[in-house]
Parts: C-alpha cells; sequence; structure tokens
C-alpha cells in the first residue's frame, strides 16, 4: 500500500559518472528527506547487480580511481586527500592534480555587514605529490578541456545570486601557464560548460538563459576567436550538455512529455518516452536517468542511437503498488495554441467511472513541465491525490519547457494571464468528457505553481479548495527580497521602485485580488525560504485574514524552498490529503 513514509524514505539515483573504460557508472543514491547520500556502481551492460560501494556525493572518475565527496571533503576509497577547513562544493580530478571550489578557510564574521559578508567560492589546486594547495581564480563552475592542459572557467562578479548570476564571465585557465585568458560576459546563469574541437579548433559550450524570461539555449564560444553565438534553434529546450571524448558534445532536449538527445549541431540521435534529468557519455555509451508513467527514476545506459538498458533498481518498493493510469493528454488553447498534459485517475478507475473531483496541479518555474514520468514526490503529487480518490490534471501551460523559446518566453511581464486561460481550458475539457465534477474542483501548485493556485483563486470562485505551496503574491516584492529580482521583475513586468505609478506588478499579483477570494486556501512555506521568502505567505495570509476568507497558514521552521525534514513533508502530504478530502 502507498503511505506517507513510503514516499519520503524512498531513494533515487543522481549524477551519473562514465568510467574511462566506459564499463562502470557510478551514480549517487538519494533519499526524498536529503539524508546521508551513496554511492553505487553498476556495470553499463547491466551484466552484475549494482552495488553499494560507500557514502559520499558527486562521484567523479579519473584515469585510475573514483573519487567522490564525503562531508564537504574530496575522497577516495574512503579515504580524505587533504584537509580543507570550509566546504567543498565541487571538484574535478585531472591526471596530475585535484581541482576544487571552496570558499576561504577563514570563519565567517560575527557581525553581518553586506560588504563584509559576501564570501567568493574561489578555484583551488592540491598536488598529490607535494601536498600543495594553491588558489587559483574565483569560480562559480568548471570544465577540463579532454587533455587536462587547460579549464573552462565561469566567474560571477560578486558571490551573490543578484548581480553574479546575471553578468557571469567565461575565461580559459592554462594549467601549464597559469596564465588566464578572458573570453568575454557570457548569458544569464550561464552554467554546464564543455569542451569540444573542430577543425577550427577549441570551443566552449554552454547552458544560459538569453534573455531574462524564456528558458535555457546553447551557447558556443570558439577559443581561437571569441566569438560568441548561439545554437539553439527556436523550437528546442536544451536542459543538459555532457562533454564527450571526441566531437561536438551531446545534449539533453525537453521534448513535449518526453526527453530527446541531441548531438550539438547535427539534431536528434535518440528519443526517450518519459522524463530524463541527467546525462554522461564518452561518445559512445549513454548513461541517464529515466523515469516513466509507472516506473520511478533509475539509471539506464546503452550505445550512442541504440536502445537503453536499465542498470539500477532504486526503488523497487514501488513494484507491484496499485497506482492510477496517467494518460496524455493533447488539446488547444483558447487561441488554437497547441497544448499538453496529464490526467491521472484513481487507482483501479478509467474514464467510465467519472465525474470525480478534479485537483489541477500547476507546476513550477513556470519553466518547467509535467513530463510524462512518475508523478510521486513529497510535494503532494498526481498518484498521492489520486489514492484519496481525486483525478489530477497536470496542465502544462505556456511558458515552460517542452516547446520552444517562443513559448516559454510568452510569460515575459503576462504571468497568470494565458497561464490561467490555458489550464481553465483544460478544466473545462474535462468537465465536458465527464471527468471532472464541476462543482468539486481544487488547485495547488509550489513556487510559481504556488503563485498560479493564489492567482486564480482571485480571478475565479469557481474551485472549492486550494493550495499555495512557497507561492508569491506579490511580484514586486519578490524582486526586491528574493535571489534573482530581475528575473522576477521579467515575470512580473516591473519592481516599485520605477516610481507612483501604476505598476505592471501590481496587475498581475495574486495580492491585488486578495479582497475577490471566497476559495479556503491552505499556505504552507518554509521559515528560511530564500528563494521565495516567507514575507509573501505572511502578506497573503494576512490579507486573507483581513477579508474574512477561510485559510490556514502553516510554516516549517528551518526549511528552505524545498521541504525536506522527514517530518515536515509527512506533514505536508497528510495535511494536504486531508485539505482536498474535506472541501471536495
Amino acid at each position: 500500500m502507498l503511505t506517507a513514509e513510503l514516499i519520503v524514505d524512498s531513494h533515487f539515483p543522481s549524477q551519473p559518472a562514465l568510467s574511462p573504460d566506459g564499463k562502470w557508472v557510478a551514480y549517487q543514491v538519494s533519499t526524498i528527506t536529503k539524508g546521508v547520500p551513496e554511492i553505487w556502481l553498476a556495470a553499463v551492460d547491466g551484466s552484475e547487480k549494482p552495488r553499494k560501494l560507500t557514502e559520499g556525493s558527486s562521484p567523479q572518475w579519473s584515469t585510475d580511481a573514483l573519487y567522490f565527496l564525503k562531508d564537504g571533503r574530496v575522497c577516495s576509497r574512503d579515504e580524505e586527500l587533504f584537509a580543507w577547513q570550509s566546504e567543498i562544493s565541487g571538484f574535478l580530478p585531472l591526471h596530475d592534480r585535484i581541482v576544487f571550489i571552496a570558499e576561504d578557510e577563514t570563519p565567517a564574521p560575527a557581525v553581518w555587514v553586506w560588504s563584509e559578508s559576501l564570501r567568493p567560492a574561489r578555484l583551488r589546486s592540491f598536488d598529490p605529490r607535494t601536498g600543495e594547495i594553491r588558489t587559483l581564480v574565483e569560480d562559480h563552475v568548471v570544465a577540463r578541456r579532454p587533455d587536462d592542459k587547460a579549464l573552462a572557467v565561469v566567474t560571477w562578479p560578486t558571490p551573490e545570486l543578484d548581480p553574479g548570476g546575471l553578468e557571469p564571465r567565461l575565461s580559459v585557465l592554462d594549467l601549464e601557464t597559469g596564465v588566464r585568458r578572458d573570453l568575454g560576459q557570457v548569458a544569464v546563469e550561464a552554467t554546464s560548460p564543455v569542451w569540444w574541437q573542430d577543425e577550427a579548433g577549441w570551443h566552449i559550450a554552454y547552458l544560459g538563459t538569453p534573455e531574462l524570461v524564456g528558458g535555457w539555449a546553447v551557447f558556443d564560444v570558439s577559443v581561437e576567436t571569441g566569438e560568441h553565438r548561439n545554437l539553439t534553434e527556436e523550437s528546442t529546450c536544451p536542459v543538459k550538455l555532457a562533454q564527450v571524448d571526441s566531437g561536438a558534445p551531446l545534449v539533453l532536449v525537453a521534448d513535449g512529455l518526453d526527453t530527446a538527445l541531441h548531438r550539438l549541431g547535427s539534431g536528434e540521435v535518440s528519443f526517450w518516452r518519459g522524463q530524463a534529468d541527467a546525462l554522461a557519455s564518452n561518445g559512445e555509451i549513454v548513461v541517464t536517468v529515466l523515469s516513466t508513467a509507472y516506473r520511478p527514476k533509475d539509471v539506464h545506459c546503452g550505445p550512442l542511437g541504440g536502445t537503453l538498458t536499465r542498470v539500477s533498481d532504486t526503488a523497487p518498493e514501488f513494484s507491484g503498488l496499485s497506482l492510477g493510469s496517467q494518460e496524455r493528454l493533447s488539446y488547444k488553447a483558447s487561441d488554437g495554441l497547441e497544448l499538453d498534459g496529464l490526467l491521472v485517475l484513481p487507482p483501479g478507475k478509467t474514464r467510465a467511472d467519472g465525474p470525480f473531483s478534479l485537483v489541477t496541479v500547476a507546476h513550477g518555474g513556470p519553466y518547467d513541465r509535467y513530463a510524462d514520468g512518475f508523478r510521486l514526490g513529497w510535494f503532494p503529487s498526481a498518484q498521492w491525490l489520486a489514492l484519496a480518490g481525486h483525478a489530477v490534471f497536470l496542465p502544462n501551460p505556456r511558458g515552460g519547457q517542452g516547446h520552444g523559446h517562443e513559448f516559454a518566453a510568452s510569460v515575459a511581464g503576462r504571468v497568470g494571464l494565458e497561464e490561467w486561460s490555458d489550464l481553465e481550458t483544460g478544466i473545462d475539457l474535462l468537465i465536458a468528457e465527464g471527468v471532472a465534477d464541476p462543482e468539486r474542483l481544487g488547485i495547488a501548485g509550489w513556487s510559481h505553481g504556488g503563485f498560479m493556485a493564489a492567482w486564480v483563486v482571485g480571478q475565479t470562485d469557481r474551485f472549492k479548495a486550494a493550495l499555495m505551496g512557497a507561492g508569491i503574491c506579490d511580484w514586486g516584492m519578490l524582486a526586491a527580497t528574493g535571489e534573482l529580482g530581475p528575473l522576477e521583475t521579467g515575470h512580473g513586468g516591473s519592481t516599485g521602485w520605477e516610481g507612483t505609478g501604476p505598476h505592471r506588478h501590481d496587475q498581475l499579483s495574486p495580492i491585488s485580488f486578495a479582497s475577490k477570494v471566497e476559495t479556503p486556501v491552505l499556505i504552507v512555506h518554509g521559515a528560511e525560504d530564500t528563494n521565495v521568502p516567507l514575507s509573501q505567505a505572511e502578506f497573503f495570509h494576512r490579507a486573507l485574514r483581513h477579508f474574512g476568507v477561510e485559510h490556514d497558514l502553516v510554516v516549517y521552521p528551518g526549511e528552505g524552498h524545498r521541504i525536506s525534514g522527514r517530518e515536515h513533508q509527512l506533514d505536508l502530504l497528510r495535511r494536504t490529503r486531508e485539505w482536498f478530502a474535506r472541501l471536495l
């Protein structure tokens, strides 16, 4: 039987790393509650049962050994390689050294002063022959050239996401001479740099955001000429890059409800049904983490362009459980735009057993999506709500992943508008088809999905229950207090400091419509959330209290934007199911 405990205690794989000989894949196994992670090893051909190696995270191969992080230290064979007094956030083993990213060892000041409390992470080098540690440059992410003679380094001008992540720069560090060459400013939130080579010389490709709103693209920088190019077609949505031993890198692409694998500049290599969200390859073997409608995430391996083989069984406890049927939806928006989504029915039920109470769960982002993967997790997800007897609608409105740049960028300065229309069109279709009971509709979401829940109940009274999880109620306040103010301004359209107004963000903020809310709202939030600060929940709570709207405010101590504590996750799952059961 599916229980809340089974969900929060389950395991999932991530960060696969392919061995230099292409025979083994090491990967991290974690719990949903972010317990102690483990390193596991599996044969690429599936010939041997996967086995646990040790506790740790972020496995990386060198030519002769497997390295990993444990308690913030770089280790091999459970031995700490060197001492460093602040946590190491990333590392790369090279043939003659280990480079790692960490803050300075000096303790943080006791009194917080903004200009003095910014602690940049720096790229450092450890020489195992001498034990010497040298600081190289300030750093955010790094990639090694295949010959280990140079590094691609993405740096931020400040340690803060704003403006650091908005104004990153790319450089090449020659490891033989120590000379660093600046290649200029790169796209917003630049990440995942990879090297590749053609007849013109070395290139560095990376993922970045060409605009403040609109999703990722693959950019290419010629090391020889310094030319920057956007290589992403308007219709594709890249999500991961993988450096290979020779030739152009591989690109993982969100493709509607599924996932595709492309070769940069050459198009599609493979198409996989479901959701893949990790990628490693040597150019001949591909490793990914894939989930499908009735199978949770597992590590899959196979030849490039060939059939994948599942080589792990990370959550066997879910096999044999009675799950709700998961159906792909395709429909047109009110303006004719093609949309997709998923419908999950209660276990053992079909459409003919309807109409059901319907809970619509809006996804986060907004640059995210519902792929046709395993829809079960710590946030009240589709299978959990379906177990309680509800039909669950998982829509992919405009603004999200999987349908190209224009689709994603269309919500800039317009959040909630066409998004709500897209949701409502899907809900009306399910009512017309006899799946949903129009008198028993609920709405839920986390982060941007929480914004959508708060927004929708101010636009209509057709919902009988709502869940606003870590949601936004005031875009101007989020631009001032969130981690990425300019990006939030791109969504909401203004900040509030442009003048006395009227301000665009006021027209798009749920708080402006609080007087119209009649739907009971469950507001849940992490007390230490820095992405969407707790003040967003408190503001909406006070407004609903002022207008006499039934609601609950639940704050989880010590939690950030993602709820990680086991007891808090259990409470959230049970509380949400009880909320919708009572009101629907």
